[in-house]
This record gives C-alpha cells, structure tokens and sequence, in this order.
C-alpha cells in the first residue's frame, strides 16, 4: 500500500501503468487524474478520478461504462473485477441465479446499450440481484448517470484498498 507522498513522486508514466487499471480498462482516466497532483490526500486523489470521468465527453464516459463487464459472466475479467465478483459471491452462482444474471445483463443491455454496473464490494448476490431488476425499469438517462456514479464507487474501492488513508 501507498502513501500518497509516494504517489505523487511517481513519473506521469509511472502513474498511469500503476494506476491505470483502476477504472476498468480505461488507463485515460488516470492519465487526466494525474494532472491534478499533488495529491494532499487519498480523499483528493479519488476526487481527481471522479472528475476526470465527469469531466470527459458524453463519448467517452459511454466508452468507460462498456469496458466494464457483464456481472457473473463468463467473460474475461480483469483481476480486481474477479476478485470483488467472488468477494459477492458471484463466482459460486448456481444454474439458477447464472440464469438470472443472465438474463437481467440481456435485457439491461438491449434496453440500454450498455452493461449493468453495480460496485459490488460489500454487496451480496441477492442485493445485486434486487438493485438489477428495480434499474433495468429506468430511463436511459438515469442509468447513464447511476453506471456513472456506479464506476466512480468501484474506483473509489480499488484507490482505497491500494493508498493508504
């Protein structure tokens, strides 16, 4: 784990391939995070992420939220989506609930053309389960803002579990 001293003497290379991954495929958003050190605190560097995904055109907020996988699919997950996917239990699916999920990323997906996106650190299979079935009834726009919200929890995770407080 990092201080945040030790984050803003990183090289802006440096930085990104460390912190690149943070947002799921999408090594820009640290890139354009990284212009706003030193960071004084994690608080500060997390806010930086959230802006620089608030910040970026309709387009290219449209291209973070489909880099981000279907939830307990079988698609190739990056490392830290694998592990807060098993951390809610979504490896140990049963043919049921895969069915489900399946279906719930289906419909999601063809009402809005982009995957369901969920920060499933703390959350348990059943919770995911109920906030899929209550969003997929939203409006396009809404979603588009809450997938928003959604990605800016998961990297507000992955900083806090690699910066030290």
């Amino acid at each position: 784990m990092k201080t945040i001293e030790q984050v803003n003497a990183l090289s802006s290379t440096e930085f990104e391939k460390t912190y690149g991954d943070v947002a799921e495929h999408s090594p820009w958003v640290a890139r354009n995070a990284a212009g706003d050190r030193p960071f004084v605190s994690r608080e500060s560097m997390i806010r930086a992420f959230h802006e620089a995904v608030h910040s970026a055109s309709e387009t290219a907020q449209l291209a973070l939220i489909r880099a981000h996988p279907d939830l307990a699919s079988k698609a190739r997950l990056t490392e830290d989506s694998a592990h807060e996917q098993a951390q809610a239990g979504l490896g140990t699916l049963n043919a049921e609930e895969f069915a489900r999920f399946t279906h719930l990323n289906e419909l999601y997906k063809s009402k809005f053309d982009f995957p369901f996106i969920f920060a499933v650190k703390g959350a348990t299979k059943q919770q995911i389960l109920a906030s899929f079935a209550e969003r997929v009834n939203h409006s396009k726009e809404d979603e588009f803002a809450m997938a928003l919200d959604q990605v800016c929890r998961i990297f507000r995770f992955r900083i806090e579990d690699r910066i030290a407080p």
